[in-house]
């Protein structure tokens, strides 16, 4: 074991990895229709990113399970369906994963050997427009909102949609307010620069980006601008980054744009959605015509990518406002030495080659979030 190696364990044996997004839910759903007997997550489960096995290896002593469903009338019901899900998943491993909703809640899990686990709703849809709901949620143990996903909300507006309000209206102020006299934090992950920026005019707590990284870095929608990280630092907010291709690579996001346009251009056809930030394969006929007609292979995204956001985020935002979120069961794919959660001590080996302190290390882990918790609870109370 190297120097850095066995640093990296070291400082994720004392704070390990408490990550902002996971999509576990609704990537067991789709995979099994919630049904906890059909894939066993103590043991290895290769069609998903995250099982109990990796979670140890990855030294990950916390974890915010998205709860994330579609944009139409089923999502507050289809929600609380998630919500069921984690506390199902959470009831069949006690000795593995606790439920917990607070800062200490979070750190006597972690002494007790156990995966804290806390809950963020991704998408302001989840609530159908009612402060009722929301607040019911915060009581059911949800601890994040993301105020938008792929599409705007009639409140707030989304970073991968047509803007309609610039940032938000009386209501979406009215929920941030809600979110902070409740405890629950404001995820600014999704939403548009403008949202962001209202969004950090309006909080009296600090906020998070659940996954997002860099746009100085990656220059697309649903990262975080500089000056908006700028602002985070005065909130005293985290952004928590993503290791998702599509957010982390420009070489990646140049290369999707070219294979549109081909695609576009010779009618071939995707499985896109509208506002969807992600591109999505092409139907499975047409990869092999694209592939002949573009003629340019898919650039791989890597750990060094990953890196530079880390470390700009560091740079501009300082310190203590970095985090990790990296999105695992939520993107088809991810950057080469990070193909899992069994991945994180790769990162932080990379990050103490670079010169990175024990110290610095711990906040990145899980030192930073665990104060935001801490300060939205001081707010609420």
């Amino acid at each position: 074991m190297t120097t850095s190696e066995a640093r990296a364990q070291a400082v994720l044996a004392e704070h390990p990895v408490i990550d902002g997004h996971n999509d576990l839910p609704i990537a067991f759903y789709e995979l099994c229709g919630y049904d906890l007997d059909a894939y066993d997550l103590a043991g290895s489960v290769p069609a998903l990113n995250t099982d109990l096995p990796r979670l140890r290896a990855g030294r990950v002593g916390g974890q915010f399970w998205s709860l994330w469903v579609p944009q139409d009338e089923h999502a507050v019901r289809r929600t609380f369906e998630q919500l069921d899900f984690v506390r199902r998943l959470v009831e069949r491993f006690p000795e593995d994963l606790q439920l917990t909703d607070t800062a200490d809640d979070v750190e006597t899990a972690i002494k007790a050997g156990r995966v804290a686990s806390l809950m963020g709703m991704e998408g302001g849809h989840s609530i159908g427009e009612s402060l009722g709901v929301l607040r019911v949620m915060r009581a059911l143990g949800v601890r994040y909102m993301t105020l938008t996903h792929n599409h705007n909300v009639s409140w707030a507006d989304s970073a991968t949609d047509e803007p309609v309000l610039g940032g938000l209206n009386e209501f979406g102020e009215e929920v941030v307010r809600e979110m902070n006299r409740i405890g629950m934090l404001v995820d600014l992950s999704h939403v548009s620069a403008d949202t962001m920026r209202h969004a950090l005019r309006v909080t009296s707590a600090p906020v998070i980006f659940s996954h997002s990284s860099a746009r100085a870095v990656c220059d697309v929608p649903r990262n975080a601008p500089d000056d908006v990280l700028e602002t985070l630092a005065t909130n005293d907010g985290v952004c928590m980054v993503t290791f998702v291709p599509y957010f982390v690579s420009q070489q990646y996001v140049d290369w999707v744009a070219g294979a549109r346009a081909a695609a576009e251009e010779h009618n071939l056809t995707t499985e896109d959605q509208p506002g969807n930030p992600i591109p999505s394969p092409l139907q499975p006929e047409n990869q092999a015509k694209l592939a002949e007609i573009y003629g340019k292979p898919k650039p791989e995204t890597t750990l060094a990518d990953v890196v530079e956001h880390v470390e700009h985020v560091r740079e501009v935002a300082g310190i203590d406002h970095i985090g990790l979120g990296g999105d695992y069961d939520g993107c088809p794919e991810f950057p080469v030495e990070l193909p899992d959660v069994a991945s994180y001590p790769v990162l932080f080996e990379a990050l103490a080659d670079r010169g990175w302190s024990d110290q610095d290390l711990g906040k990145l882990a899980g030192g930073n979030i665990l104060r935001v918790l801490r300060a939205a609870d001081d707010v609420a109370a």
